[in-house]
């Protein structure tokens, strides 16, 4: 429909409809206005697949919903660095949404994941804010195609259940844009989800439901986001504000009582009624956008969408150690697989997201289906591992030629509604792993967990790898990695620290009250264990492979730009080894040298390519300023500072193959306003005002004289140096006390040059 039909519309409506359009219906509908011919549409909870309730109204996945599929959660489609997949696991969710009569899937979630221990981090893409906007964006995009909504989730500074309804994220302008921003801003710019989920969280004090400079002046005035903000569910204040500040829809039902607030408020002169027809417009625009493209005709094929899940959970997957090249392990040998995830896997977190799916693959059933010999002893129950269970697995694992252990989180361990309290496996699991890998040296850990754990055993197993949350058919995809059928290129998009304490948010994270200070800033995940050069259990962007690749002939399209202009690199990337497998190139960009603090390289691109043995191939990525860019918080925008940038490719950002240089110069001129109080540091480090300034310095530091038994070179260099060192922090005030010919005008007439 036309916006000036839709206008017509509106103009037809009561106040009191334009009122009710602006919350749901129910838990998941939004109002119909029967009269006027507005049918109501229904969302339904994501983001990997649907939990549709059509009658029981719950939100944190206690009742059941539909029969569906189960794709792996954000925390592992992230790991695989694949744009292109993500974007066709969209699609399938697109298509049962179509057939299932929605027009909104409630996702993706792409808040950063500042601690390991938020509960709800299974859902979220990473701590870079750089991947997790690719890949929601490409998300967003798969689904979109199928003429279904999305609703990315959850605007903004959400990265903690501890207290999420009431706390408020106190992050400075720097911090908000460059980390927990981006991820929203290049999906709304590159994919305009058809809706926007607002946070619970109060953001500096002022609650995301009634943010104007959040929901407006970011969102809508500077990115071009052009659909409409739904609440989180209950996560409304105040109704009448929430509409100035640009909520469009409050979710779920409010009982008509927020309604009546909107009238009432219109009624008294306090509320624009204009606001409200706009928020109806938004609504109905994205309403008819999904009734005039339905097609619930569309098939929904489960079974060949679980196939589908299988493939990408292994796309996913990540091999953190294999010593000796125990992986691939022979299809022709015995292996005891252990453990009780090894029957029944944990494949998904709790919450809104928890899907009841119609099927589900653990690995020993895999491994039984495609005729591999592999016995199995369950060795722990839930968290916890009795003498007798372990017993049995290591009498198992003895028999065999490896042991695979199957361990992790279980589900109170990871949930939306609450966060974690520590790092650590369940004491048991770590038991029984200890114990199987002092039986067969031949020991693999298989894990399924939805954030970074301790691992203790790490050094007595040879192998190790991360599954995360893979969806209904990650015993499937398990097999095929551990047997060699797919070669595992998933990469960490989250740093593994050795101990909870190591990581930047320790001090602060939960905060105190209703308060939850980011005084870590800038410096999230690698970019402040790389500044601080600490140790880490794995970095960010690690994975292992069973074949092996180079790097070379990194080149640039050119030394030197303007920050208005772009950059190609251009990186050949070939297959060393004896097996097909995939790769992913990651490219980083590092200021050399910077006046405001920054990480020591950021990720600014990535691809994922597929080789075979011997094979080559060309990999380019296009920089442009952003690449280069800091949060100036003086000029409230991106700046680009005059100087050498690195950029590199590596396969991790610890492990860097390859670098180049570019030199990137500004075109904006910052404002710069001297006064008394301005160090001669500060002044100096300006070229204009350095000239400008040197004479009345020098006057100034004759004033220190040498010993006549110096020689005058030495006495002309200690001076200097010794003059430079004081001068230095001291204000330009102090002139007039090194300087008996300078006085308070003579001052002001050096600032009105200085400030010219």
């Amino acid at each position: 429909m036309k916006k000036e039909d839709i206008r017509k519309l509106i103009e037809q409506m009561t106040l009191e409809e334009k009122a009710g359009l602006c919350s749901g219906d129910d838990f998941w509908h939004t109002k119909a206005i029967e009269r006027l011919g507005i049918p109501r549409t229904m969302v339904s909870d994501g983001p990997h697949g649907l939990r549709k309730q059509d009658e029981a109204a719950d939100h944190l996945g206690v009742n059941d919903s539909i029969k569906a599929v189960c794709f792996p959660a954000a925390s592992a489609t992230a790991a695989s660095f694949d744009t292109e997949m993500i974007r066709r696991m969209g699609e399938a969710i697109g298509d049962s949404c179509q057939h299932e009569k929605l027009s909104v899937v409630l996702g993706p979630a792409v808040n950063i994941k500042r601690s390991p221990l938020c509960g709800r981090n299974f859902e979220y893409f990473s701590e870079d804010p750089y991947l997790a906007g690719k890949m929601s964006s490409s998300y967003i995009q798969g689904v979109q195609s199928r003429n279904v909504g999305t609703s990315i989730k959850h605007f903004a500074a959400n990265s903690q259940e501890h207290r999420r309804m009431s706390s408020s994220s106190d992050a400075d302008e720097r911090t908000l844009r460059e980390i927990y921003f981006p991820a929203f801003e290049i999906s709304i710019k590159e994919a305009q989800p058809w809706t926007v989920m607002c946070s619970y969280n109060r953001i500096n004090g002022v609650f995301a439901s009634e943010n104007h400079w959040l929901l407006t002046e970011v969102l809508r005035d500077e990115w071009g986001f052009e659909g409409y903000v739904m609440s989180d569910w209950g996560a409304t204040a105040r109704r009448p504000e929430g509409i100035e500040a640009g909520l469009d829809l409050e979710m779920p039902a409010s009982g008509g009582a927020n309604d009546r607030k909107i009238v009432e408020a219109v009624r008294a002169g306090k509320l624009d009624e204009k606001l409200v027809d706009l928020c109806c417009e938004r609504i109905l625009n994205i309403v008819f956008r999904y009734l005039e493209n339905a097609k619930p005709e569309t098939p929904w094929d489960k079974d060949a969408q679980h196939l589908m899940a299988a493939d990408v959970a292994a796309d996913c997957m990540v091999l953190l150690k294999n010593e000796d090249q125990l992986l691939p392990l022979s299809k022709e040998d015995e292996i005891a697989f252990i453990g009780e995830f090894a029957a029944k896997p944990r494949y998904q977190g709790g919450g809104s997201s928890h899907i009841n799916s119609f099927k589900i693959t653990g690995a020993l059933d895999a491994a039984k289906e495609a005729g591999l010999k592999v016995t199995f002893a369950q060795g722990c129950t839930g968290d916890q591992a009795s003498d007798a269970q372990i017993e049995e697995a290591v009498t198992a694992a003895k028999a065999a030629k490896a042991a695979v252990v199957f361990a992790g989180l279980p589900d109170s361990y990871e949930s939306e509604g609450y966060d974690r309290t520590h790092m650590r496996m369940p004491e048991g699991q770590n038991r029984l792993i200890e114990a199987v890998a002092a039986a067969n040296p031949n020991t693999v850990v298989v894990l399924h967990n939805g954030s970074p754990v301790e691992m203790p055993w790490i050094g007595k197993v040879k192998g190790v790898l991360e599954a995360y949350l893979g969806g209904q058919a990650v015993g499937l995809a398990v097999v095929r990695v551990l047997f060699g059928d797919v070669n595992p290129s998933g990469r960490l998009p989250e740093t593994f620290p050795l101990k909870l304490e190591d990581n930047p948010s320790y001090l602060y994270y939960g905060g105190e009250g209703n308060r939850t200070e980011y005084r870590e800033g800038i410096f999230v995940g690698y970019r402040y264990y790389d500044k601080k050069k600490m140790d880490v259990l794995f970095p960010f962007g690690y994975g292992l492979s069973y074949t092996t690749f180079e790097y070379s002939n990194l080149r640039l399209s050119a030394e030197k730009i303007l920050d208005t202009d772009t950059v190609t690199a251009t990186v050949t990337v070939k297959n060393t080894g004896s097996r097909a497998g995939k790769n992913v190139v990651q490219l980083y960009v590092g200021d050399v040298e910077s006046t405001p603090l920054r990480p020591v390289r950021e990720l600014k691109g990535f691809a994922k390519v597929e080789l075979a043995p011997g094979e080559s191939k060309d990999v380019s990525f296009t920089l442009d300023k952003r690449s280069f860019a800091y949060w100036n918080e003086e000029i409230h925008d991106w700046h680009v500072e005059s100087g050498d940038f690195t950029v590199e490719i590596g396969t991790s950002s610890r492990d860097i193959a390859l670098c180049a240089n570019v030199y990137v110069e500004s075109t904006v001129a910052l404002p710069r306003h001297y006064d008394e109080n301005s160090i001669f540091m500060d002044i100096m480090a300006d070229p204009k005002a350095k000239a400008a300034i040197e004479p009345f310095m020098a006057k100034a530091m004759s004033m220190f004289g040498s010993g006549e038994e110096q020689s005058e070179q030495a006495s002309e260099a200690v001076s200097e140096e010794m003059g430079m060192a004081m001068f230095q922090y001291m204000p330009l005030r102090s002139l007039m006390s090194f300087s008996p010919d300078m006085d308070p005008k003579m001052i002001e007439g050096l600032l009105n040059l200085l400030n010219s």
